[in-house]
This record gives C-alpha cells, sequence and structure tokens, in this order.
C-alpha cells in the first residue's frame, strides 16, 4: 500500500493542516505585525478558511482529536479533527478568511501575509483541521503509531486526544497549493511579515480566500 512507503510519498487531499487561525490572528494583529508574538494563543468555536502557496514543516505529528469552543449564542460545541503539529514551520504567501454574521448581512475578516518574499514562521505549531486539499510529501514518515508516543512536538498539552490512538508523525511535511478549513490553533512563537488585514461587508464570496 501506498501509506505504508516511507520518504517521499505524494499525496493528494491528505488531512493535515498547516496553517494558523485567523480570529487568533485579528485579536492580536498589532503585536504579529511588530514582530513576533512570543506566547501560545488559541481559538476555536468558528471555522476559518486558508489558503498558502506552500508550507514546509519539521518535526510532523497528527493524530485524531476534539476541538471544543463556544457558538455565537454561548452554547459549547464540539468537532473531530485531525490535529496537526509541528516543532517549526514557514509558509510562503498566506491567506486567512472568517465569516461573521452581523446586523442583517456578513463581515469578512481577511488576512494576508508572507507574500513579498518573506516567509512566516511558527514554532510549536498546532492545528485543528477539518478539512484540506494540498499537494504534499512527507519524508521519513512513519505510520500507525501510538499519538502518545509521537516524537516532538508530540501531543498538545490539554487536547483531548486518546494517546493510544492511531498518529503518525515525520521529519519533514511538505505542502503545495493549500485550501483548508479549520477550527483553532495553537503556537508558541507565530511571525508574519507583511502582515495586511481587511473587514469586508457583504456577499463573503466576494472576499474570501477560496
Amino acid at each position: 500500500m501506498e501509506s505504508q512507503v516511507r520518504g517521499g510519498t505524494r499525496w493528494r487531499r491528505f488531512a493535515v493542516v498547516m496553517v494558523p487561525s485567523v480570529a487568533a490572528t485579528a485579536a492580536i494583529g498589532v503585536a504579529l505585525a511588530q514582530g513576533a508574538l512570543a506566547a501560545s494563543f488559541s481559538v476555536s468555536g468558528q471555522s476559518f478558511k486558508v489558503t498558502a502557496d506552500k508550507l514546509v514543516g519539521q518535526n510532523f505529528v497528527q493524530y485524531g482529536g476534539v476541538a471544543e469552543g463556544v457558538d455565537s449564542k454561548g452554547n459549547k460545541v464540539s468537532h473531530p479533527v485531525a490535529v496537526s503539529g509541528f516543532k517549526t514551520a514557514q509558509i510562503t504567501n498566506m491567506c486567512q478568511s472568517v465569516v461573521t454574521p452581523l446586523f442583517g448581512t456578513s463581515v469578512t475578516l481577511v488576512l494576508k501575509a508572507g507574500d513579498k518574499g518573506t516567509k512566516i514562521r511558527a514554532e510549536n505549531l498546532y492545528l485543528d483541521v477539518e478539512s484540506l486539499d494540498a499537494d504534499a510529501e512527507f519524508k521519513n514518515i512513519d505510520i500507525g503509531v501510538a499519538a502518545g508516543s509521537t516524537k516532538t512536538p508530540g501531543i498538545q498539552p490539554g487536547t483531548k486526544a486518546d494517546p493510544n490512538g492511531f498518529a503518525q508523525q515525520a521529519d519533514e511535511a511538505i505542502l503545495r497549493d493549500v485550501e483548508q478549513t479549520a477550527w483553532a490553533t495553537t503556537a508558541g512563537t507565530f511571525k508574519l511579515p507583511d502582515l495586511n488585514l481587511r473587514l469586508n461587508v457583504g456577499d463573503p464570496k466576494k472576499y474570501e480566500c477560496y
């Protein structure tokens, strides 16, 4: 089976996500624009879309989990997700968008960064993903390991995940032409060069990343 091949395996529509949350970035946009945010953050309860030309991540792990949050009515919500973690990651030409209903219309927050030659950089990055389309390549991949035995960065502290459940890991993951929907993210450090953030009122189809 192709899933058992190690090193250089390329997959389409692989269930792994590599780009952080637009909602989190909006909340701390000033700090990110000035440099690096040296503190973990997380956002959940609302999905968001992301595109990127390329992501290269080192020390990749992936396992099943549950993203929890609160919806617009204050109700607790849970979503089954594929949690992907990286010790370090570099992202080229990223777009993130999230749509919020407001006053009878929609407001779309769009964030763009890393599109002028300087890559986005993140450390200890974890993402809770619902879907992903991408061309992917993994180096020295190990499939079918127990989630609790994965190498660095391992299972994210506080994450609802079965330590004995299915997991996989690789020395490096390379994704190109990324389109994804995700629910949450955390990062120890996240630096966004050339940050551009806009709020757009009206039909979300005109403004979303895809």
